[in-house]
């Protein structure tokens, strides 16, 4: 199959390890991070880390959509159904994730299908086209999409909201939690475990690919000229996470700090210029949003223009966000920011499992603690860091 069998051929890949082996000098150790949850996925579930020499070490950081949602977020969602009674609409995975009181959407699912709460209603969809075509469907019933994800899922709803306004829907409107990449990077280079402490080295950044295939390769100059830390665009595929390794360690090695492209047969340097229109038509800045384990960033997510006000869910419903506190034994908020690894949450595969999840980070397949958890990469659990 184009593209795929090929990043997945086991002699490449020894060919790979085998260069990285060569290219990592002695006596330094390099850490990237890499930051979407798609690639600790793919080196979760390919062992990646086995093939890599000991000097080497990879980082996750906070790429995974669901779990950057902070319990708020949720509870939002929750009252939504449970209180003001709408239909609300939400991709599998945040249904899953625990929010405050011991509930979760699922759980509130439960609890309204029982009868215990008011006429409201949670349904999982596969696409964000569903819920506009519930609304239709459903004339009398208020649907509202839970919109979350990074650059990449922003394009579909902002088009879902241009066409629930083409088509007058009164019934439609848009709880929105989409939060940008490049606020997320910048705060990890910020934040004193990276510049004061020093607890999170961090040599480069593998790039997300999904992401950049919308926004390009420009926006990670900056990070690149002034924090000097070279980044690297990947695919998701194990070879291409492997060469993209190779290459920053070219670029430590020979004292440069620059954007690669070693997605380049889908990513280019200003991205999709159309799905950027749609967006900046759409939506424009919040000054500040909460994320799980980052607390409260600046210009870091997006808001439904006053223009499409009649779509906005927060401005409806006048529902508000309110900070909630993680559950006291959960470590995601540090294994977002790259500060510990799964294997050294005390609760990690014992009280919290896929089946059992205490905190985000073990809900959806891109988080670090549930793609650990699933391809067996916690024998070291028990042992202290």
């Amino acid at each position: 199959m184009k593209f795929i069998d090929e990043f997945r051929d086991g002699e490449l890949a020894r060919g790979l390890a085998a260069a990285i082996g060569q290219a990592a000098r002695g006596g330094r150790d390099y850490h990237f991070m890499e930051f979407c949850g798609g690639h600790t996925h793919a080196i979760a579930r390919y062992g990646v880390s086995d093939l890599l020499p000991d000097n080497v070490r990879l980082i996750h950081g906070p790429g995974c959509p669901v779990c950057v949602l902070p319990i708020g977020r949720i509870d939002m969602a929750i009252r939504l159904a449970v209180d003001v009674g709408v239909t609300l609409c939400s991709y599998g995975d945040p249904l899953r994730v625990p929010a405050s009181g011991g509930l979760s959407l699922f759980k509130a699912k439960a609890r309204l299908g029982s009868g215990r709460g008011a006429s409201g209603d949670i349904r999982m969809l596969y696409s964000a086209a569903d819920a506009l075509a519930l609304a239709q469907q459903q004339p009398d019933r208020q649907v509202v999409f839970f919109a979350i994800g990074f650059e990449t899922t922003t394009p579909p709803t902002a088009l879902l909201i241009k066409q629930a306004r083409a088509l007058a829907l009164t019934n439609f409107s848009v709880l929105c939690c989409h939060v940008l990449t490049p606020s997320a990077i910048a705060s990890i280079l910020e934040s004193p475990e990276v510049r004061r402490w020093g607890t999170v080295p961090l040599d480069g950044f593998i790039g997300p690919a999904h992401v950049s295939t919308i926004i390009g390769t420009r926006p990670y100059e900056f990070f690149a000229e002034e924090y000097r830390k070279p980044v690297v665009i990947a695919g998701f595929e194990p070879l291409d996470v492997m060469h993209a390794i190779l290459m920053l360690i070219e670029q430590v090695n020979s004292g440069r700090a620059q954007v690669e492209n070693e997605f380049s047969r889908a990513v280019s340097r200003d991205g999709n210029r159309k799905a950027q229109q749609l967006v900046s038509e759409v939506f424009e800045l919040r000054r500040s949003f909460a994320w799980r384990g980052l607390g409260e960033l600046p210009y870091s997510a997006l808001r439904i223009r006053r223009e499409f006000a009649a779509f906005d869910a927060e401005r409806r419903f006048a529902v508000a966000y309110q900070p909630v506190d993680d559950h006291p034994a959960c470590e995601c908020g540090a294994v977002l920011r790259g500060v510990k690894r799964p294997q050294e949450c005390r609760i990690f595969g014992s009280v919290c499992t896929p089946e059992n999840p205490v905190g985000s980070c073990m809900v959806s397949s891109e988080g670090a603690c549930a793609a650990h958890y699933t391809f067996g990469r916690f024998a070291d659990a028990a042992v202290a860091p």
